[in-house]
Parts: C-alpha cells; sequence; structure tokens
C-alpha cells in the first residue's frame, strides 16, 4: 500500500476471475472505494496484452505441431480405451498388421499394374544389336538381371532384323517377334517362345529375372548367329520332296 492524496490504495487479485482490483481505502474511516470487476478485468486483459509478456511465446509453427501432437494422443488414447487390453492391446494389433503388410510386400512384391495386352519391344530410340548386348552385359556385371534381360531379347530382335529374317516393325512385342522369328528359325521355336515369356515376366508381369534367366537368352542369341534359315522356298520343296517319296 502507498498513500497517494491522503488515500491508501491497493490491487488485489479477485478469486475466480483471474482479474485484480484497485482498493482505494482512505486513512481515516471512511468505507473502501473499489473498481467494479469489469473494468478491473479489462484493466487485467490491456496489461496482459503488452508484448513483454510474450516474448517467449512459441511460434505458429510450434503452435500447430502441439496441437497435432495433442490429437494423436488423444486419438489413441480412445483407440486405446476402445482396444481389449487397452494401450498394449492396441501396440499388438498395429505390430500385427505391419507383419501382414511387410508379409504381403515380401511374398507379392512391388506391386504392378497387370497390362492388358503385352507393350512394345522397343521404346526409345533404334540401336544397333552390339549396343544392345553391350547395355546388357553391363547391366550383368552389377547383377541388374531385369535390365539385363530385356536388353538381351533386344538384342536378339535387332539381330533378326539386321540378318533380314525379321521386317523391322516398331510396335512389335516379344510374343510377335517369337512367332516371327519361329518360322525361319524352327529349330529354335520352344527357347524363343521362352525368351518371350521371360521378356514379358520381368518388364510387365512384376517379377525378377537370375543370372539363369540371363545365361538361357545369352546362350539363345548366340545360338541363333550360327544358325542358318530355313527360307520358304526351301521348306515348301522339302515338304514336296518327302510327299513325293511318300508316293512312290
Amino acid at each position: 500500500m502507498n498513500p497517494a492524496g491522503g488515500v491508501l490504495t491497493a490491487v488485489l487479485a479477485l478469486p475466480h476471475t483471474g482479474a485484480t482490483a484497485v482498493l482505494a481505502l482512505p486513512r481515516g474511516d471512511e468505507p473502501p472505494v473499489t473498481i467494479p470487476r469489469d473494468p478491473a478485468r479489462e484493466a487485467a486483459k490491456r496489461e496482459l496484452s503488452k508484448r513483454m509478456y510474450h516474448e517467449n511465446d512459441p511460434g505458429l509453427v510450434q503452435r500447430a505441431l502441439n496441437a497435432f501432437w495433442d490429437w494423436v494422443d488423444k486419438l489413441f488414447s480412445a483407440a486405446s480405451a476402445a482396444t481389449p487390453g487397452g494401450a498394449l492391446g492396441l501396440v499388438v494389433i498395429v505390430l500385427a498388421v505391419v507383419a501382414v503388410v511387410a508379409a504381403l510386400w515380401w511374398r507379392l512384391g512391388t506391386p504392378h499394374r497387370t497390362p492388358t495386352s503385352s507393350a512394345a519391344l522397343f521404346d526409345d530410340r533404334p540401336k544397333s544389336a552390339a549396343e544392345h548386348r553391350a547395355a546388357a552385359e553391363a547391366h550383368a556385371a552389377q547383377a541388374h538381371w531385369n535390365q539385363a534381360v530385356q536388353e538381351r531379347m533386344r538384342a536378339v530382335v535387332r539381330s533378326l532384323e539386321e540378318r533380314a529374317l525379321l521386317d523391322p516393325r516398331p510396335g512389335r512385342t516379344a510374343d510377335e517377334a517369337a512367332a516371327e522369328a519361329s518360322r525361319t528359325l524352327p529349330s529354335h521355336t520352344d527357347r524363343l517362345r521362352a525368351a518371350s515369356r521371360d521378356f514379358d515376366d520381368v518388364t510387365y508381369g512384376g517379377r525378377s529375372a537370375d543370372s539363369r534367366t540371363y545365361q538361357r537368352l545369352t546362350e539363345l542369341d548366340r545360338d541363333l548367329e550360327r544358325t542358318r534359315p530355313v527360307l520358304a522356298n526351301s521348306t515348301q520343296s522339302t515338304a514336296h520332296n518327302a510327299r513325293q517319296e511318300g508316293a512312290s
């Protein structure tokens, strides 16, 4: 209390309101003069709104993070209350769900959209068979078997085109190339079909190749290089001669 003009003044906190009231007490026996509650509350708000009282308040980002973590805490509290076994039961359920998802991911691999039809064998600028073989060997050296199989199959098809055993045709699929090549290379029909399936499996089926898959395709590529094609006229002549021999 301090004397002011013959009057004693005091600042008191008002219970249950958080506000303060200023009492003016006369020095004699006169009754005290009080400030009403509402003006006192407004005066307290104005005082507490000064910047000096908020210098250490958290920033907007911190307040948002605090609100988010409060929401997460309430969410988990509600979930644990509704889960048999409380918080421990909730943890067990979450771990079980994570384990199931991990097992499915490991078993099925990365999800791939199943194509409605086989896509084109070549998807970039034209390259020579030698370029595709070099790319395949580079991928194989790093154990990137999927890419190695893709490039080796492209080398096979490009080599057949360079030998004029296949007509260069943009948009040709691996299955189409195998079927067309089998007409002039009938002794390799089964291996060509298997190679086209391997290409489709790793390119569009979401499967993984290995060194054995690549080795089979590499051997096919080399064998095709050494195989003489069977021309259509030769095939017809052979069939005609066989029929004549049978008739005689």
